[in-house]
């Protein structure tokens, strides 16, 4: 009976396992891995992000910290905290799609539009003497991100693709600094005439995705208390706001986030389940601060715009002014050139004048006195000669 018992608790056993093992395979047979070329796809792309983050950030400092504190450099600073917001934002809506195909085609497109926005596009003015950085840092990032992508297609394919995202660009052209676009996918779907129900067929297995929100929370965790904070240093140019209070705040969030990052590595199971919950909570409250802030945007954008045609307007008025200085100057020059003229032709007259009544008493002395001197000399000693005769 016992030898009997054993056995049977065995069996059960085999069972149960068997049973876990179906459950296991049964669970993931649904569920289709991405192939590799487009993990690694995701992998390099989402490397180019913090590329991407860094030289923007670099370039719009050093823009902002070369000028003084005037109307100009405030001008200049933000924009520079405007490209680092708008720019970085765009970056985390492409590049984070769930398809890694989606992702490449409008990170691609992107970068494009960027740098034609600040190089012949609308923005190719918003730097001043600093845009040629500006226009540098646009291009290498472009360059960087199609080495990137050429490395996971074939040369046709790319030259296939890179055909598309030049005339993309040319069709959909960013318009202002604060980067509102259309994803470039639908398009290239269009282009390469895949079928879009066929276009995206698998998101991956559980670890996959599991990593894919991982690698979001992460960037979000890392991006958004700077987004924030130059949100508040763009709000603070054009307030009252104190610069302390700001940095302090800045401090706050960049060591709450440090300890969420700390405790997320402690307890990853837990935080996703807390990172599900927050965004949940937090999401109506972040999208309505996000509205806010593209309202302020927007308004900062009109107003910008408003001072241009404020100061071209004045030039222009200043040009004008000038050019009615300049033409009465040349009026009043013409009438002292002739005024200068009369005087010196009066004056020559009189000097002229002057010679010849000189000349004509020079021609007098020198020549009818000694002849005058000689005919009364001539007459005084014939008298004297006739007085004589007489006498005698």
């Amino acid at each position: 009976m016992k030898a009997l018992l054993r056995l049977s608790v065995f069996v059960v056993l085999a069972l149960l396992t068997t049973a876990c093992s179906l459950l296991e395979v049964k669970l993931e047979s649904g569920v289709v891995p991405l192939p590799q070329e487009q993990l690694n796809m995701r992998v390099f792309s989402r490397d180019f992000s913090s590329t991407f983050y860094s030289r923007v950030e670099q370039t719009a400092d050093q823009i902002a910290a070369l000028e003084s504190n005037d109307e100009q450099a405030i001008y200049l600073k933000s924009n520079a905290l405007m490209w680092k917001i708008n720019a970085e934002q765009a970056l985390q809506r492409t590049i984070f799609q769930a398809s890694p195909v989606a992702a490449m085609v409008d990170t691609w497109a992107f970068t494009a539009q960027m740098s034609e926005f600040y190089d012949t596009g609308a923005g190719k003015a918003l730097f001043g003497e600093q845009q040629a950085q500006v226009i540098e840092t646009s291009r290498a990032l472009e360059a960087q991100f199609e080495k990137t992508v050429k490395g996971f297609v074939s040369q046709s394919d790319f030259n296939n693709n890179r055909d598309f995202i030049k005339q993309y660009v040319l069709d959909n052209p960013l318009t202002d600094i604060t980067f509102s676009r259309k994803s470039a996918f639908n398009d290239w779907l269009i282009f390469r005439e895949i079928n879009e129900f066929e276009a995206v067929t698998t998101f991956g297995s559980v670890p996959e995705v599991m990593s894919d929100i991982s690698d979001r929370m992460a960037m979000i965790s890392e991006q958004m208390p700077k987004i924030l904070g130059w949100k508040a240093e763009l709000y603070a140019l054009h307030s009252n706001i104190n610069a302390e209070e700001i940095q302090a705040t800045l401090v706050s969030i960049s060591e709450t986030s440090a300890r969420f990052r700390e405790l997320m590595a402690q307890s990853p199971e837990m935080m996703q389940s807390l990172a599900v919950d927050m965004r949940r909570e937090l999401s109506p409250l972040l999208q309505q601060l996000s509205d806010s802030t593209d309202d302020k945007l927007k308004q900062l954008s009109v107003e910008r715009q408003a001072l241009e045609l404020m100061v071209k307007n004045e030039r222009l008025a200043l040009e004008e002014m000038v050019a009615r200085e300049r033409i009465a100057a040349a009026a009043n020059l013409d009438e002292i050139s002739k005024h200068t003229v009369e005087v010196v032709f009066q004056e020559l007259t009189k000097t002229l004048k002057s010679l010849i009544l000189y000349f004509v008493l020079f021609l007098l002395v020198v020549f009818f006195a000694p002849l005058g001197l000689g005919v009364w000399l001539g007459r005084r000693m014939g008298n004297k000669k006739a007085s004589k005769a007489i006498k005698t």
